[in-house]
């Protein structure tokens, strides 16, 4: 899959979004620099500023190994110059009686390009990956709470579906609610 999601202001650049990208050195360091950007900029994506992509460089390897085991897919979404801007890891669940429902983990848009109309974008691509996946019903994510992230998975069509209060301590004295949102497709 190989498409462009026009941003609606006409002098931004679009992103080229790729589905199963191969894996390339150039991938991996834009990944892990994207990754680390968005962490120390205070993106919720599983770790805490301040972190290195060395910090990160183990996790990416996990998600690799489970793309490489065909258990999870990978969307990028590159600028007009091939630089990795956005990432999805689109996810099957494992459970034998939840196989209709995908995962998606690890949103992110690099914080150089928020505010141009990319994390839609991202979440439109991953919508429309999921929908040629076979079988696939509904995408479902989890979110951090208190960083407005389920505003814009909102906005974006997802609906709340629980909420487990506290799950995840950001900082001692700091515990966020744990998200869970669900878009049927």
């Amino acid at each position: 899959m190989r498409h462009t999601h026009d941003t609606h202001d006409t002098h931004q650049v679009p992103l080229h979004f790729d589905l199963d990208p191969s894996v390339t050195p150039a991938l991996r360091d834009g990944a892990l620099a994207l990754w680390a950007d968005v962490s120390n900029a205070g993106g919720a994506v599983g770790f805490v500023p301040p972190v290195t992509p060395d910090d990160i460089r183990p996790e990416l390897v996990k998600h690799f190994a489970r793309m490489a085991e065909g258990g999870t897919r990978l969307l990028v979404g590159r600028t007009e110059d091939g630089a990795v801007a956005a990432t999805a890891f689109l996810t099957y669940n494992p459970h034998r009686l939840m196989k209709h429902h995908l995962w998606l983990y690890t949103v992110m848009v690099h914080p150089a390009h928020q505010g141009k109309g990319y994390g839609r974008a991202l979440m439109a691509a991953a919508q429309e990956a999921a929908r040629g996946f076979d079988g696939i019903e509904a995408l479902r994510l989890t979110c951090r709470g208190g960083t407005g992230a389920d505003t814009f998975y909102a906005a974006c069509g997802y609906k709340e579906v629980g909420r487990v209060p506290g799950a995840i301590r950001v900082a001692p004295g700091d515990d966020r609610d744990d998200i869970h949102m669900m878009l049927p497709l």
